[in-house]
């Protein structure tokens, strides 16, 4: 494990390799799971103020299930506040492009400006999963191995891709380019990557 600030991080978030493929798995995240997107508290104001500006970009069955039932639930098990699904299990932000590929409805209103709101935090990160211990103060970055992903493994593999470096979008957004110019240090410098 590695400690930045007060985050420790998984050893696999660095020393895995990972680049979505989307031509193999064509967005199965999406769809695939028992749970929702995990969603940040400080989100769930936000996918409610946000919906007039994305609901065009929704396909009916997700308008439907969000405007039954909000745009997030709670889900017991994982005890945690999860975007709303359809009957089927996908996520109701779903969307499809032309080439059959799941993609978010969300992102896709954000690419057009009818937002500002790019996605859920945790989608963004995937596949890093945030571990809360809110008792001890202190968050941990895992790497979330899901079969589903395997394509996505290989072809990192090929280019050589940790998986922090994948996500580093992501993980500026939610830490600080600080925060990943230190993980990128201390990932340069563990023994394994050399």
């Amino acid at each position: 494990m590695l400690m930045i600030g007060d985050i420790l991080v998984s050893d696999d978030v660095v020393s895995q390799q990972f680049l979505c493929n989307l031509d193999a798995c064509k967005g199965a995240c999406c769809w695939e799971g028992d749970f929702g997107a995990p969603l940040d508290e400080a989100e769930l104001p936000v996918l409610e103020q946000i919906y007039e500006a994305v609901k065009s970009y929704l396909l009916p069955e997700g308008r439907a299930a969000i405007e039954a039932n909000g745009p997030y639930t709670y889900f017991k098990e994982p005890e945690e506040y999860g975007t709303t699904l359809l009957e089927n299990g996908a996520c109701a932000f779903m969307v499809y492009d032309s080439d059959g590929v799941a993609k978010c409805g969300i992102e896709q209103a954000y690419k057009n400006g009818a937002t500002d709101f790019k996605k859920p935090i945790s989608c963004h990160l995937y596949p890093i999963r945030v571990l809360k211990n809110e008792p001890a103060g202190f968050e941990a970055l895992n790497y979330d191995r899901w079969d589903i992903c395997s394509a996505a493994c290989e072809k990192g593999q090929a280019h050589q891709l940790p998986v922090y470096q994948f996500v580093r979008e992501a993980i500026v957004r939610k830490y600080g380019e600080a925060f990943y110019e230190q993980l990128h240090a201390a990932a340069i410098d563990l023994p394994t990557l050399r």
